[in-house]
């Protein structure tokens, strides 16, 4: 009994011995087991993780590819914000170059009455992307257009060619006919165009020149603006470019330019006012909007491919290098127009203003030519005393009664009273003087038929400037000058 007990008890204790070493060996194999699993988990992930890695390399790598041939590109293109916008529409080094002046008529309408459209402003306008230049030529709304003067009605006036069939064409044609240029394109801007543009960049600051009060009840038309320096909005600024005159007949003075010289000289100030605004910085942010006004309030024939060619190179552009002008000519009394008000154009002095505003080169080549043929004149007329003093008499005799208006548009100050200085030294009387637009080259204009060679004495002792002609029968002073930067 004793034995078997004890048996049982080796059994029992031999079967926990078992029990144990089996559940050790078990452990063992279950943690052997799930660090097997383990390693083969992670190694697909070591595998995934190289995979990536050298994936980012490779876009990265690519990236910087992309950004390196794009920065060169706009280094190409020279720099700047105009660099980047002339490589983002896919511009090379070669595009400005070839890239021509770009001209186009603006038509600014009035849209006040119903199922009438007036034509309240005509300009030209250019921009050369090479030499950052821009002109606005402004075109008399009373510009006659027919063939006899004497037989004139309203029907002959630029300004009724477009209000006749809508058709901006007739008034493109006219005027390529007036200036000799080849415009092919044109942009009809209406008044609300001006007023959704102006409050869209703000407002814009500007010196109003006079007060302002006109009422026009047919036309629902109100101008009240004080005169000076303040920040207009869209309905201010449709208010002072279309001022002519006041409810009690007063206008603009005649210094400044009066009536519709006055009013076409604002427009100009203004929109080169708008330019500056519209082409800050902060406003680039604002092109959706503006394109937005566009889209709505503008017609024009300029298609996009053509727009986007030069865009790059306006971001570029001051209003320093905008040239403003009026067509020149003359205003015939009414009585020997069939009593119709009307604007004639000079053909001649015409001729030379374009080619001064859009064709430099041939301008300056022509007045190299004129100053060696002015001074073969000269060498022959010196040939003899008799002539000297016939010349001398004639210069004395216009001197004694001409009136001499200054204008500096040099943009530097102390020109202006050099310029004073020299002619009252000469003998020539100064009445008025003031400050205009900057402008390229200085200009003699005669207004009241004052000879030649008083005028070629003028320039003689200015040593620069072109000799205009822009006659009227109001005008308080026998010549205009306006220096320009070429003055020294």
């Amino acid at each position: 009994m004793e034995k078997e007990y004890n048996n049982k008890r080796i059994n029992k204790s031999n079967k926990t011995k078992n029990g144990k070493e089996n559940d050790q060996q078990n452990i063992k194999e279950n943690k052997s087991n799930k660090t097997k699993k383990l390693k083969e988990n992670k190694m697909p992930n070591k595998n995934k993780k190289k995979i990536w890695k050298k994936l980012l390399l490779l876009l990265l790598l690519i990236l910087l590819i992309v950004v390196g041939v794009f920065t060169y590109r706009v280094y190409k293109n020279g720099w700047g914000l105009s660099g980047m916008l002339a490589t983002v529409v896919g511009h090379d080094e070669n595009t400005r170059k070839n890239l021509p002046e770009f001209k186009i008529l603006v038509l600014g309408i009035s849209t006040d009455q119903e199922e009438v459209e007036l034509t309240d402003t005509i300009m030209v306008a250019s921009y050369n992307p090479n030499t950052q230049k821009a002109t606005l030529l402004s075109i008399p709304r009373d510009t006659f257009t027919g063939n006899n003067t004497k037989k004139a009605t309203a029907y002959d006036k630029i300004n009724t060619l477009y209000s006749k069939n809508k058709d901006p064409k007739a008034v493109l044609n006219a005027i390529n006919q007036l200036t000799g240029l080849n415009i092919e394109y044109y942009v009809i801007i209406r008044n609300e165009a001006l007023i959704k543009l102006v409050d869209v960049i703000g407002g814009v600051t500007f010196n109003v020149p006079i007060d302002m009060d006109y009422d026009d009840k047919f036309q629902d038309l109100h101008i009240h603006l004080e005169a000076g320096e303040q920040l207009l909005d869209g309905a201010k600024a449709e208010q002072l470019v279309r001022f002519r005159h006041n409810n009690n007949n007063t206008t603009y003075p005649e210094e400044y330019g009066d009536n519709d010289l006055g009013r076409m000289r604002t427009q100009r100030e203004f929109i080169m006012q708008v330019l500056k605004q519209t082409l800050k910085p902060e406003n680039i942010f604002k092109i959706g909007e503006i394109l937005d006004v566009a889209k709505e309030t503008v017609t024009t024939n300029v298609n996009f491919d053509v727009a986007k060619d030069y865009v790059p190179y306006a971001v570029e552009f001051s209003t320093e290098n905008l040239l403003t002008s009026t067509l020149p000519g003359t205003t015939p009394d009414w009585k020997q127009t069939n009593n119709v008000s009307i604007f004639v154009v000079d053909k001649e002095e015409t001729k030379k203003l374009v080619k001064e505003l859009f064709h430099d080169r041939d301008l300056e080549q022509e007045e190299n030519e004129d100053s060696e043929i002015n001074d073969t004149k000269v060498t022959k007329q010196n040939t003899t005393s008799n002539e000297l003093n016939a010349k001398q008499t004639t210069i004395n005799k216009d001197k004694a009664n001409l009136k001499i208006e200054v204008l500096n548009g040099s943009g530097v100050s102390k020109n202006l009273q050099k310029v004073v200085t020299e002619l009252k030294e000469e003998g020539y009387t100064i009445t008025r003087t003031g400050s205009t637009n900057i402008t390229t080259k200085t200009t003699i204009i005669n207004k009241k038929n004052i000879k030649d060679i008083t005028l070629e004495n003028i320039k003689g002792l200015l040593r620069v400037g072109r000799i205009t002609s822009s006659e009227s029968s109001s005008s308080k002073v026998g010549v205009t000058i306006i220096i320009g930067k070429d003055y020294q």
